[in-house]
């Protein structure tokens, strides 16, 4: 189940609020017992059988974080949450392209195929965050497995993020107070996410599918190589960033506050920038359980450089079982080292915001590839190797897209919300102005819901 599907819009949503804030059964217990249910049901809804392997990741981790908090052998009990999670996690995301590659390599024809649980990466990356939280802070053990449950099951957050680390809402699984204000500012969130997924990553991403879709049949102009590229690098962020609006609306609709997940990427002035400013909770997670613990920069210079390249092939692997996704990862890597060991970002001053925007281009074309050869060709045509300048396709879509383009690329930017602030009229025109546009935006992506028939999320993969 999608947030930008009728059936989650028109049936779960309104019955999951009614049932939570009804006026007979106001307890504590009673809306967290609701809520897991509803989550399992969010989840059922898409995976029926994947919901017991979640249920059982649940429970061993949960065990794991009683044996954590504990006095004895907490090093082993912590170690085995560590190898049990990455266990589960190569299973179902890496084993089949583990055997597609030593079939390749040495010529086999073993056969697997098992399919993969949606969001397995996040429900697990935050499981093994709440052990490792607890291993570090043994008195933050949750002892109510039904707790433990709700905050990895939680459906506004559950199959695409943001991750959320335990100690974010350790407080208000059992202490949150919902009211008016935050409800409104969830709906406000959500529907400006929804609108951000329906009513711009939707179009753009029609332009790309199609894009890409073409340069596997031969070569495509300089100029549609481009325009695909860049409707590429506007659908990922409209589609991810409107899933992490819609996820922090709903979790304020119940009362939860997760953390920010993106801060207008597009604008950074570095690599380094842009990944404060991107999927921030991933970054996050790695720099915290990954790169400080092995030492981060405090380290050797090679131990240094190390550190930053097992976090990005992690990165890469993260995102997907597909070579494109590991060198994606260590392209990340070579940038992020060369703007370390030089510099390179003053040196460029102004220049170093195009600097950034054309790297991180080029990042999606290979992470958009489908393979290795696929992204090459696709970057070749992008620097006009074996191509024309422009071809119809070019002219069709400079025709068709209209404003739908540039829209997206104002909409990346702070540039309608800086001068949103800096009106100067009175604050209840202002309430009834952003009202409105709540309002509008919400029936444009209620109808383009309904009309649409194209609406994937890109990381219910990942």
């Amino acid at each position: 189940m999608v947030f930008s599907s009728t059936v989650f819009l028109f049936l779960f949503l309104p019955i999951t609020l009614i049932i939570y804030y009804n006026p007979f059964i106001k307890s504590r217990k009673f809306k967290n017992y609701f809520l897991l249910l509803a989550s399992l049901l969010f989840y059922g809804y898409g995976e029926p059988l994947f919901i017991f392997l979640m249920l059982f990741s649940i429970l061993i981790n949960y065990l794991l974080g009683l044996k954590v908090a504990g006095k004895n052998h907490r090093k082993l009990y912590v170690s085995l949450a560590y190898a049990f999670n990455l266990f589960i996690l190569f299973v179902f995301k890496y084993l089949t392209f583990s055997i597609e590659t030593i079939n390749a390599l040495l010529k086999t024809n073993i056969v697997l195929k098992i399919s993969l649980p949606i969001g397995i990466s996040f429900f697990t990356f935050q499981i093994l965050s709440y052990v490792i939280d607890v291993y570090r802070k043994p008195e933050k053990v949750q002892k109510n497995i039904f707790n433990v449950a709700l905050y990895i099951s939680l459906f506004p957050q559950l199959i695409a993020g943001p991750i959320v680390r335990y100690e974010t809402i350790a407080d208000e699984l059992t202490n949150r107070k919902e009211n008016l204000k935050d409800f409104t500012n969830g709906v406000y969130r959500f529907v400006f996410g929804l609108g951000k997924k329906v009513l711009i990553a939707n179009y753009v991403g029609l332009i790309a599918d199609n894009v890409f879709y073409n340069i596997s049949f031969g070569s495509i102009s300089v100029v549609t190589a481009w325009i695909g590229a860049i409707a590429y690098t506007l659908q990922i962020y409209f589609d991810f960033s409107g899933y992490s609006d819609m996820a922090i609306g709903l979790g304020r609709m119940f009362g939860f506050h997760f953390e920010e997940n993106f801060n207008y990427p597009y604008i950074a002035n570095s690599i380094k920038d842009f990944w404060r400013r991107w999927h921030i909770s991933l970054s996050n997670w790695f720099r915290d359980y990954v790169y400080i613990p092995w030492g981060g920069g405090h380290v050797s210079g090679l131990r240094h450089v190390f550190n930053l390249f097992i976090v990005w092939l992690f990165t890469g692997l993260w995102h997907g079982a597909n070579w494109t996704f590991i060198i994606w990862g260590l392209y990340y890597f070579i940038l992020l080292l060369i703007e370390k060991k030089t510099n390179v970002i003053k040196k460029m001053g102004k220049l170093s915001h195009i600097y950034t925007l054309f790297f991180v281009i080029i990042s999606w074309v290979i992470f958009r590839a489908d393979n290795i050869g696929m992204a090459i060709n696709y970057l070749g045509n992008m620097f006009g190797i074996k191509t024309v300048f422009i071809d119809q396709m070019a002219l069709d879509y400079v025709n068709v897209i209209g404003l739908i383009i540039p829209i997206g690329i104002i909409l990346s930017t702070p540039i309608i919300k800086n001068i949103w602030y800096k009106i100067k009229i009175n604050e209840s025109l202002k309430i009834f102005i952003k009202t409105i546009a709540v309002l509008i935006i919400f029936i444009l992506s209620l109808l383009a819901c309904i009309s649409s028939t194209y609406n994937p999320f890109i990381y219910f993969n990942f």
